[in-house]
């Protein structure tokens, strides 16, 4: 029970301090720098494929769009939960 009690004064001074939301924000561009990266990625390795495989481009647009999607929901999470912390 002293860990809980510790943590929630931790988090009092945190919130009173600004560093919460100072967090908060640098998560999201942390989030959202990460995420173009990841696309960046995502794209660069379709092309190098479909440039090796011309015939299977198809498919490999088709799992690259899949991935980009993937890629950017959990982006969004991360953004989202950022700017909860700087507002809340």
């Amino acid at each position: 029970m002293a860990l809980l009690t510790v943590l929630a004064q931790a988090a009092q001074t945190a919130a009173s301090s600004g560093l919460a939301q100072a967090g908060g924000a640098i998560g999201a561009g942390i989030a959202a720098i990460a995420a173009g990266i990841g696309v960046g990625n995502i794209g660069k390795s379709a092309l190098e494929s479909i440039a090796r495989q011309p015939e299977a481009a198809n498919d490999i647009r088709a799992n690259m769009i899949l991935a980009a999607a993937l890629v950017e929901g959990v982006a969004l999470f991360g953004v989202i939960a950022g700017l909860l912390a700087v507002v809340l």
